[in-house]
């Protein structure tokens, strides 16, 4: 008889392509995934995996069994979400992708209204780019993701999305700028200044290159990090001028650290979107959060299905 957590091992495996990947993310050793397999075609007969230099793919019976597994495994995760009773479990965890805006200064205040909530429940949160988000839903490493920008390059039809709210962004400058003060600015302003910026490959960065790009803009790019804080530091110590979201700046305006520019022929606006992977159900903690965030995002109610919160008694 198959056993469900073998097929569990095997489904990481297959997604993973690697017996040591799929046992860093199972939290087993390589030798304990590998003895699950050879238990696993031993039960059957046949061999599942081609094993190779680098890496393992299905054989034909293997990608056969991965089509039975989806199925029994769906079938499982919505039996879970539909009994389970969220608040009397011990322990559970949310697993959040998320871009760094998001990360660092909206996740924050979710995890301590959550948290408030569900006591026993946790937000655990991996911070990427977008494309990072997106693998991280595929290979089941994040329940949702979380983002602020474009996804139309990245769109893939596993992956859903919904918008949940315009975020507005400003250009930025520190004391001691020339342009401290200045109640607004064109986008040629920016020609040739100095500039501090996410790190190339970033869609933040993407997104301002065609921003400036479309308006003929050139600037000089002096720095590149992966994080706002980072940005901040480096604007507020004089290294050049920056782009980024109201929700990332608003202590250092109301401390009068930073000094915050429209640009009047350049619309600086981005939305805040949740993201998800539609080849896995939800978890019952995912609906729970879900639920939670659909009270803050009008958006989100339409897809939050119903949580099991003491609809079955004894008796």
């Amino acid at each position: 008889m198959l056993k469900l957590g073998k097929l569990e091992v095997f489904a990481v495996v297959a997604e993973e392509g690697s017996f040591s990947a799929a046992a860093e993310r199972l939290h087993l050793s390589q030798p304990a995934v590998s003895r699950h397999i050879q238990e696993l075609e031993s039960a059957l007969g046949i061999r599942l995996f081609k094993r190779q230099r680098r890496g393992v793919t299905l054989t034909p019976g293997g990608d056969l069994l991965r089509e039975y597994t989806e199925r029994i495994l769906w079938l499982v995760r919505e039996a879970e979400g539909a009994l389970t009773d969220v608040r009397q479990l011990v322990v559970g965890q949310v697993r959040l992708g998320a871009t760094p805006g998001v990360s660092v200064y909206l996740m924050p205040g979710w995890t301590r209204s959550f948290t408030s909530a569900y006591p026993n429940l946790t937000l655990g949160v991996r911070t990427s780019t977008t494309s990072g988000v997106i693998d991280d839903l595929k290979t089941g490493r994040a329940d949702l993701g979380i983002v602020e920008g474009e996804l139309e390059e990245l769109a893939a039809e596993d992956i859903e999305s919904i918008m949940l709210q315009d975020i507005d962004l400003l250009l930025l400058v520190g004391k001691d700028h020339a342009w401290w003060g200045e109640p607004e600015l064109t986008s040629q302003a920016l020609h040739e200044q100095p500039f501090v910026t996410r790190q190339q490959g970033s869609r933040t960065r993407v997104w301002i290159d065609g921003m400036l790009e479309e308006r003929g803009v050139e600037p000089r790019y002096v720095a590149e990090f992966d994080n706002p804080e980072a940005i901040k530091e480096a604007v507020m110590d004089g290294l050049g001028v920056t782009i980024l979201p109201t929700y990332a700046i608003a202590r250092e305006r109301a401390a009068g650290l930073l000094w915050s520019i429209p640009v009047a022929d350049m619309p600086l606006q981005r939305q805040l979107k949740l993201i998800w992977y539609t080849g896995r159900p939800f978890s019952p903690v995912t609906r729970a959060f879900l639920a939670h965030l659909s009270n803050q995002y009008n958006a989100i109610q339409p897809i939050v299905p119903p949580i099991a919160e003491g609809v079955f008694s004894e008796g």
